[in-house]
């Protein structure tokens, strides 16, 4: 005897599987990490400055491009501090490419004090994420300790004048690029692997709040 349904009533189809996205975190750490290396080996005067325009392209491309693609992956992960690191550092390097293009040819005898602001002011937002990195992994809370730190030299050489200071800046630059680096080798390989090859060190939500919380 066949079934008999009721006036009005409808099928209910199972949702639809939500799409898998693969993890944009070794994206964009690498865009990262890359971009500072070469800017930072300027930074630190390990070679003439009269070579860095070759970190434009990498600023507007791999740096700026590429981490604001994984940011929009991580707000598809409802990753909150993924996207808004990977999305807010490839604004920044867009905004370095404008800075170095456009901006610095108008802003004149103040440069230092401009572009001193600008970059501390990068370190403050740095140095918030750092505190909120306590929830993630200690490679990731590394980076962004190191970040920070790289943001307020950079700026107060700027503000100062003293170059040495700015020179230092690029020296923990280049730690921060190779910690960059090392977690995203180490996202894109146990990935690939489907195992911890490299750790990365998650932190455990009890252990980030202890770290606050008396």
């Amino acid at each position: 005897m066949a079934a008999v349904e009721h006036p009005g009533s409808v099928e209910q189809s199972p949702p639809p599987a939500a799409a898998v996205v693969a993890d944009p975190a070794a994206l964009g750490l690498a865009g990262f990490g890359i971009t500072t290396l070469v800017l930072s080996v300027f930074n630190a005067k390990i070679l003439n400055g009269a070579g860095e325009p070759v970190v434009f392209g990498l600023a507007i491309a791999y740096g700026g491009g590429a981490q604001l693609l994984a940011g929009m992956w991580e707000f598809r992960n409802n990753n909150t501090f993924g996207a808004t690191a990977f999305t807010s550092y490839g604004a920044f390097w867009i905004s370095f490419w404008f800075l170095t293009h456009y901006d610095a040819a108008n802003i004149g005898g103040d440069a230092g004090n401009a572009i001193g602001l600008y970059l501390v002011a990068w370190g403050i937002f740095t140095l918030y994420m750092w505190i909120a990195s306590f929830g993630v992994s200690v490679a990731v809370n590394v980076i962004f300790l190191l970040l920070w730190i790289t943001f307020f030299l950079l700026g107060i050489g700027e503000w100062s004048g003293h170059t040495n200071v700015g020179k230092w800046g690029g020296y923990v630059g280049l730690a921060t690029a190779g910690a960059a680096l090392y977690t995203s080798f180490a996202v894109v390989t146990n990935s690939t692997f489907k195992r911890t090859v490299l750790p990365t060190w998650p932190i455990s939500r009890p252990l980030a709040k202890a770290a606050f919380v008396r």
